[in-house]
C-alpha cells in the first residue's frame, strides 16, 4: 500500500480537532474504529483468558478513548491510553469526564519514542495505529521497526498484544512481529464473499511477548 496522509500527524491532529469541536457542540464521541464488534471481540478474549481486572492495559493510539471506557465499564481498573495527537487526548479526557471514568490515565505520547514511565504493561491493544504508521510517507519501514522495538520495551515478557488491522494479512503481521513475539490466536472477524472467494477485510491477532 502507498504512503498516505493517513500516516501523518497533521492529518490526525486536524481530524481530532474536528471531532473535539463536534463533541463540544453536540456531545458525539465520534467514530469507533472497526466498529463496536471490535471492542466486544477484545473484551471477550480478555474474559476467556481470565485476564485479571487489575492488569495494566495500554491502548496504543487511543483516539477518542472509547475502547478504554468500555474496558472500564467491564471492570478493568488499570487503564492507560496514549496518542500523539493532543486533540485526541483532549477529546478522550472530555469523554472520560462525561462517563465518570476518572481512573483512566490519558497521556500525549508518541509510541515510536515512548517515555521511560511507559513500561510494565501486561496487555497492549492496537486498533489501527500500526496501520496508520505503515502509511507514513517518511520511511514507513523504519517506523514499523521502531514500533516493534517500542512494543518490546513497554510490554512485559509473556504479556499479550492484541492487534486489529485492515491493511495487513495474518501472514504479513506474523512477519512484522516475528522478532520477540509469538502468535497465540487469530480472533474471528466479519467475512465477505467476492468472486466466489471468502475473505476477511479485518485481521485480529493475539501475540505473546517472548
Amino acid at each position: 500500500f502507498s504512503p498516505s496522509v493517513l500516516g501523518t500527524r497533521e492529518h490526525w491532529d486536524a481530524a481530532y480537532d474536528r471531532e473535539l469541536q463536534t463533541f463540544q457542540d453536540i456531545g458525539d464521541a465520534g467514530e469507533v474504529w472497526f466498529g463496536e464488534e471490535s471492542m466486544t471481540r477484545i473484551i471477550r478474549w480478555l474474559e476467556k483468558q481470565k485476564v485479571p481486572l487489575d492488569s495494566r492495559v495500554l491502548d496504543i493510539g487511543t483516539g477518542n478513548g472509547v475502547l478504554l471506557i468500555e474496558l472500564a465499564k467491564y471492570g478493568y481498573t488499570n487503564l492507560t491510553g496514549i496518542d500523539y495527537s493532543p486533540s485526541a487526548i483532549q477529546l478522550s479526557e472530555k469523554i472520560r469526564e462525561k462517563e465518570g471514568m476518572s481512573n483512566i490515565k490519558l497521556k500525549v505520547e508518541d509510541f515510536l519514542a515512548p517515555s521511560a514511565e511507559l513500561s510494565g504493561f501486561e496487555i497492549c491493544i492496537d486498533k489501527g495505529t500500526f496501520d496508520a504508521i505503515s502509511l507514513n510517507p517518511d520511511d514507513a519501514a523504519a517506523k514499523r521497526k521502531e514500533y516493534v522495538r517500542s512494543l518490546c520495551s513497554v510490554l512485559k515478557p509473556e504479556g499479550f498484544f492484541l492487534i486489529t488491522s485492515c491493511n495487513w494479512t495474518k501472514e504479513e503481521l506474523l512477519n512484522e512481529f516475528r522478532e520477540g513475539f509469538e502468535v497465540l490466536e487469530e480472533l474471528p472477524t466479519p467475512k465477505f464473499c467476492f468472486g466466489g472467494r471468502i475473505g476477511n477485510s479485518v485481521t485480529a491477532l493475539v501475540f505473546q511477548r517472548k
